[in-house]
C-alpha cells in the first residue's frame, strides 16, 4: 500500500530552523510531483513548496520564499523541507503529498498523516 510518513517536526525558537522528511513505501513516487502543504487549526489547508518529477523545477509559497527549501532524492523515494529562519506564524500542522506539481492541494493524490511543526519562545 502506497504510503507518506513526515518525520523532523518539533518544537523551535523563533530564528530556528528544522528539516521534514518524507518517506515514501509501497511504490515509487519518481514520477510524481511532490509538495508540502501545511495547516493551522481554524485555517484552511495551504500550499507551501512543491518539486516536480522530471526537471526538479521548484516553486514556492511568498511568505516562504527564501526561508525554506524543497528537494528530493528519487533512489531513497524521499522529498525534503529545509525550513529557515522560522517565524511564529509558519506553526501548523506540515503534510507531504504526491501528485501533479501544482499549488493547488486537490491535484495530490497521496498524503501523509502529518507533522506538528511549533515555532514559539
Amino acid at each position: 500500500q502506497a504510503q507518506l510518513v513526515e518525520s523532523g517536526g518539533g518544537l523551535v525558537q523563533p530564528g530556528g530552523s528544522l528539516r521534514l522528511s518524507c518517506a515514501a513505501s509501497g511504490r515509487t513516487f519518481s514520477r510524481y510531483a511532490m509538495g508540502w502543504f501545511r495547516q493551522a487549526p481554524g485555517k484552511e489547508r495551504e500550499f507551501v513548496a512543491a518539486i516536480s518529477w522530471n526537471v526538479y523545477i521548484k516553486t514556492y509559497a511568498d511568505s516562504v520564499k527564501g526561508r525554506f527549501t524543497i528537494s528530493r532524492d528519487n533512489a531513497k523515494n524521499t522529498v525534503r523541507l529545509q525550513m529557515n529562519s522560522l517565524k511564529p506564524e509558519d506553526t501548523a500542522v506540515y503534510y507531504c503529498a504526491a501528485g501533479r506539481y501544482s499549488e493547488k492541494s486537490d491535484e495530490y493524490d497521496y498524503w501523509g498523516q502529518g507533522t506538528q511543526v511549533t515555532v514559539s519562545s
